[in-house]
């Protein structure tokens, strides 16, 4: 080999090892900002922020978090009361973030990261804003990266990647309070339902007593073990409107379901004005303290809404006057629950096909033979 050859391979080498070196004090943090906070100063401000804003695929925030009054309000739900512990874990999980490594700081690859405009209408980040005592404050949070996620601070054009990883929603209705009843199962005394077609009916619990006699009425005729007189006595009730020809189910089936009215959360809300409630279903639950809740249902398309009103509860009318809930279907139907569930099923028509017996690997399944009992 040359000398001449030598030294411009030797000339590469250099600029080759000189631009890898170079690259990599682009891509990695100083080791003095390694570790820092993506936010500097947001732990010593979380107690002065006012308002938070989150905005996704437009150029105004798709959800405006705001202190006013003393609470917190959702202003693109009519400024209802807004989730105060949701709020709170995101702008922790904000002042928490530290910086792992940075990013591009070239605008074309921003989409990539999640880190471009959020107004753009596939933006995939999100900006969160804030205004604090200090002044107002943005970020961009883009797409997860192993344990964190891609960032990038309003108003800078340098990414990063920060841990740990920062989950937040961007529309209204996952940062509405969503707590609406609460109401022990014991509490409830009544509960009458006018439906928007057909007949009304009530079921009320029964005092001990009659639960007992109930009960006792059920050993005898199921030959079970006899279950205890205070159970009975809380689970039981009767149905009153039970149409000609029929019989009310047992009073374990007429008692309102255990979660019917307990831990009962709404998924949305919006001004009662808006939803059709000309052709609604009614409840009246009566509790043991006196207390009457009203609770009117109807279902819109493939949404189901509930409007409640209470009769003593005035911080309640407060939360609920003029909204409407929309609930999960499955919690609307333990509300509303039709006549026909709370009847003994019909008697087949004479002549009618009986279901065939089961049958297992063995052939048909063989009947026990139970002692009958006098039916009361």
């Amino acid at each position: 080999m040359s000398r001449r050859r030598f030294v411009t391979l030797l000339i590469a080498a250099v600029l080759a090892i000189s631009g890898a070196l170079y690259l990599s004090t682009q891509r990695n943090l100083p080791r003095d900002a390694r570790g820092g906070a993506l936010l500097p100063g947001l732990a010593g401000e979380l107690d002065s922020i006012t308002a938070l804003t989150v905005r996704r695929g437009s150029p105004t925030p798709t959800v405006t978090l705001q202190a006013q009054a003393g609470r917190w309000t959702v202003a693109e739900r009519a400024d209802y009361p807004a989730d105060v512990a949701k709020l709170r874990k995101l702008l922790l999980a904000l002042s928490d973030a530290k910086l792992v490594e940075e990013k591009t700081s070239n605008p074309a690859s921003f989409p990539i990261i999640g880190v471009e405009d959020p107004a753009a209408p596939a933006a995939s980040g999100a900006e969160i804003g804030f205004v604090a005592k200090d002044g107002k404050h943005s970020v961009i949070i883009g797409k997860p990266i192993g344990a964190g996620n891609f960032a990038r601070r309003g108003g800078e054009n340098t990414s990063y990647s920060v841990e740990p990883g920062i989950s937040f929603e961007a529309e209204p209705r996952f940062w509405i309070d969503a707590r609406l009843l609460d109401i022990a199962p014991a509490k409830v005394q009544s509960v009458a339902i006018k439906p928007a077609t057909g007949a009304a009916y009530s079921v009320q619990r029964m005092a001990a007593a009659g639960a007992a006699t109930a009960a006792a009425t059920k050993v005898v005729t199921s030959a079970s073990p006899p279950p205890a007189v205070a159970a009975a006595a809380a689970d039981g009730f009767t149905l009153d409107g039970v149409p000609p020809g029929r019989k009310a189910a047992d009073t374990a089936a007429l008692a309102p379901s255990p979660s019917a009215f307990n831990g009962l959360t709404a998924d949305d809300v919006a001004p009662a004005a808006g939803i059709d409630f000309s052709k609604a279903t009614v409840a009246t639950v009566t509790l043991t303290d006196g207390e009457v809740l009203t609770i009117t249902g109807a279902a819109a398309g493939d949404k189901h809404w509930i409007q409640v009103q209470a009769s003593k509860d005035a911080a309640l009318n407060a939360k609920t006057a003029g909204r409407a809930f929309e609930i999960a279907a499955y919690r609307f139907d333990a509300l509303f629950r039709p006549l026909e569930q709370l009847l003994v099923p019909k008697e087949p028509p004479p002549g009618a096909k009986k279901p065939a017996a089961l049958t297992g690997p063995a052939g048909p399944t063989p009947k026990k033979t139970l002692p009958l009992a006098p039916q009361s």
